[in-house]
C-alpha cells in the first residue's frame, strides 16, 4: 500500500461518522489534495466548542462563512459578529469562479451556490435589529465583574440592587443606575444609611467613574429596553434552515469594554434561559466570536472566571461557542483547553517573539506522522487550514492539513440597497427597534427628591409666615398702644378745653381773690 492510499485510509477511519456531520474539505498529504478524504465535524459535538486561528489574510472569515452556512443547512441557528463588515453577503449567492470549481472538485463534491436567511442585529448606531438589555437583568455580581470592582464597591451595587428591589425602582438604562448612585449619596443619605448601612462617597464616585467609561463606548445605548429574548437567536425560516444573525460590529474596535459586556450578558443570558439537554444529536445554537481578542484583552482576572465558567456549563444547553482570533494565544489557557474544534490557518513568523508563538501553537494539536506541525504552520496557503476535531465518542479526530471547501454565498458585503432590504424585511426588527423609556429609577426617584424638596419649601415658606404674622401682630399691636396714647392725651386736652369753669377757678386771678376775701373775712 501506497503512503497516500495509507493516509486516505488514515484520515477515513480517523473522521468515520455514524450521525449527521458538516463536510469541512479534503485533507492534504504535502501540498497534495487527496480527494474524498474528507475531514467532517459530527453535528452531535458542535457544542464541544472551537476556535479559528490564523495571520491577517489568510481564510479565517472564509472559513467561519463555511461553517456558517452548513449549520444553517442542517436546521441549526448561528449568532456570527460580524466585526470586518464581511459578512453580510451570506444572504446573496456566489456568483461562482472557475477556481472555486476547481478547488472543489480536487475535494471531491461539486459546488453550489446559494444564498441563506439572515437577521442584521446592532449594538451600536448601526442599522439593524436592536439589542438591548436592562441593568438589572445583568444583576449585582454580573455588573460588578465587567465594571472590575472591588469587594467594597460590589457590595455597594448589592445594596443598589436591593434597595430599588425593595421600593420597586426598575433599572433599565445606565440613567437609572448613575441617579441611584448619586441619591444614595446625597439625597438618600440617612434613608439609605437607616436601612442599609453607611455607603462611602468615594466608592459610589468610582463606581460612577466605570460606568461613565462604558457610557462613553455606546452603553447607553446597549443599556434599556426593549430587552433582546434570546431564544429570537434560534429561529429557522420556512425551508428548514437556521437563520443566521449578523450582529454587525464594525465600529467596535475602539469599544473593547462594550463588545465584552454584551458578549458576557448575553453568554450569562443563553446560559439561563435555555433549558438543560446535554449531548444532542446538534446544537440548538452555535455562536461565532469574531476578534476574541476584544474579549479576553482588557478582562479582570473575575471576569475570565466568569467566562470560564460559562465555557464549561454552556454546552450541556446545547449551545456551541468559536473564537476567531490570530493566535492562539489570545485565548486563556484555561479556556483553550475547553474547545474541541481547533482549525488552524497559517502563521507568519517575522520575529523571534513569532516563532516561539508557533512552536506554542503547535503544541495544541495532536502530533502527526505525516506533518511536522511547527514547519507547516508558516506554509499553509490561503484557504488550508490545520484540523482537529472531537469524534462522535468525544476523542480527537487525527490532524490533518485540509483543502477548506469555498463559501456557497457571496464573499462579499451586501449593497445598501440589499443591506436595507434585509432589514425592512425582518419582523424582529419591527419588535425591537422601538424606543421605550417608561417610568423607572431615574424618574420615580427624582419625583421623591421633588416632592421631598417641596414639602421642604413648603414648610420653610409655612415658618416664614408664621415670623411674617408675628411682625405684622407685634406692628399692630404697637400701633394700638400708640394710638391709645395718642388718645388718652387727646381726650384729656379736649376736655380741659371744654369745661371753662374749670380754667376760671385755676387761674391765677382768682386764685388772689380767693385769699383776700379770706383775708378780710378773718380779721
Amino acid at each position: 500500500m501506497s503512503q497516500k492510499e495509507e493516509f486516505f485510509e488514515y484520515i477515513n477511519n480517523g473522521y468515520k461518522t455514524k450521525g449527521d456531520f458538516i463536510a469541512l474539505g479534503a485533507a492534504m498529504l504535502g501540498e497534495e489534495t487527496i480527494t474524498d478524504a474528507l475531514v467532517k465535524i459530527p453535528l452531535k459535538t458542535l457544542n464541544r466548542h472551537g476556535l479559528i486561528a490564523g495571520a491577517t489574510g489568510t481564510g479565517k472569515t472564509k472559513t467561519l462563512q463555511v461553517l456558517a452556512e452548513n449549520l444553517s443547512e442542517k436546521g441549526i441557528p448561528v449568532l456570527l459578529m460580524d466585526i470586518k463588515g464581511d459578512l453580510s453577503g451570506l444572504a446573496q449567492p456566489s456568483p461562482g469562479h472557475a477556481k472555486i470549481d476547481e478547488r472543489h472538485a480536487k475535494i471531491g463534491f461539486p459546488f453550489t451556490a446559494q444564498k441563506f436567511p439572515i437577521e442584521v442585529l446592532t449594538i451600536s448606531e448601526q442599522d439593524g435589529t436592536r439589542m438591548r438589555a436592562t441593568v438589572s437583568e445583568f444583576g449585582p455580581v454580573l455588573l460588578s465583574r465587567i465594571l472590575d470592582l472591588t469587594e467594597t464597591q460590589s457590595g455597594i451595587v448589592a445594596i443598589i440592587f436591593k434597595y430599588c428591589d425593595d421600593n420597586k425602582y426598575a433599572l433599565l438604562d445606565i440613567k437609572d443606575f448613575k441617579k441611584v448612585l448619586q441619591y444614595v449619596t446625597n439625597e438618600g443619605k440617612e434613608e439609605i444609611q437607616a436601612e442599609y448601612g453607611r455607603i462611602s462617597s468615594s466608592s459610589t464616585g468610582a463606581i460612577l467613574r466605570k460606568i461613565v467609561e462604558i457610557e462613553q463606548q455606546g452603553g447607553d445605548l446597549f443599556f434599556g429596553e426593549k430587552s433582546f429574548e434570546v431564544e429570537d437567536l434560534t429561529r429557522t425560516d420556512e425551508d428548514g434552515k437556521g437563520i443566521i444573525s449578523v450582529l454587525r460590529l464594525t465600529d467596535i474596535q475602539d469599544k473593547p469594554k462594550l463588545f465584552s459586556t454584551f458578549m458576557l450578558q448575553l453568554l450569562a443570558e443563553v446560559y439561563e434561559t435555555f433549558p438543560e439537554q446535554g449531548d444532542s444529536g446538534k446544537p440548538e445554537l452555535v455562536i461565532f466570536i469574531d476578534e476574541a481578542h476584544l474579549v479576553f484583552e482588557e478582562a479582570s482576572k473575575a471576569l475570565l472566571n466568569q467566562i470560564e465558567s460559562i465555557v464549561k456549563l454552556i454546552r450541556s444547553k446545547g449551545i456551541g461557542l468559536y473564537f476567531v482570533t490570530q493566535n492562539p494565544k489570545d485565548v486563556p489557557e484555561d479556556i483553550l483547553a475547553q474547545l474541541g474544534l481547533k482549525i488552524q490557518h497559517a502563521l507568519r513568523a517575522f520575529t523571534a517573539k513569532d516563532r516561539k508563538a508557533i512552536k506554542l501553537a503547535a503544541e495544541n494539536y495532536p502530533s502527526s506522522e505525516y506533518y511536522d506541525t511547527k514547519e507547516v504552520l508558516t506554509q499553509l496557503g490561503i484557504g488550508e487550514a490545520f484540523v482537529s476535531v472531537l469524534n462522535e465518542k468525544g476523542i480527537p479526530t487525527p490532524l490533518a492539513r485540509t483543502m477548506l471547501r469555498a463559501p456557497m454565498s457571496r464573499m462579499d458585503v451586501l449593497t445598501d440597497k440589499e443591506l436595507k432590504n434585509v432589514i425592512n424585511n425582518s419582523r424582529l426588527f419591527y419588535k425591537y427597534n422601538e424606543n421605550l423609556d417608561r417610568e423607572s429609577a431615574y424618574e420615580l426617584l427624582n419625583k421623591k427628591i421633588e416632592k421631598v424638596n417641596l414639602a421642604e419649601a413648603k414648610a420653610i415658606q409655612a415658618e416664614a409666615d408664621e415670623k411674617e404674622r408675628e411682625k405684622i401682630a407685634k406692628e399692630k399691636e404697637k400701633e394700638r398702644q400708640r394710638e391709645e396714647r395718642a388718645s388718652r392725651s387727646s381726650s384729656r386736652r379736649r376736655s380741659t378745653a371744654q369745661n371753662p369753669l374749670i380754667k376760671v377757678l385755676t387761674s391765677a386771678t382768682f386764685i388772689r381773690a380767693a385769699f383776700g376775701i379770706l383775708k378780710k373775712v378773718m380779721k
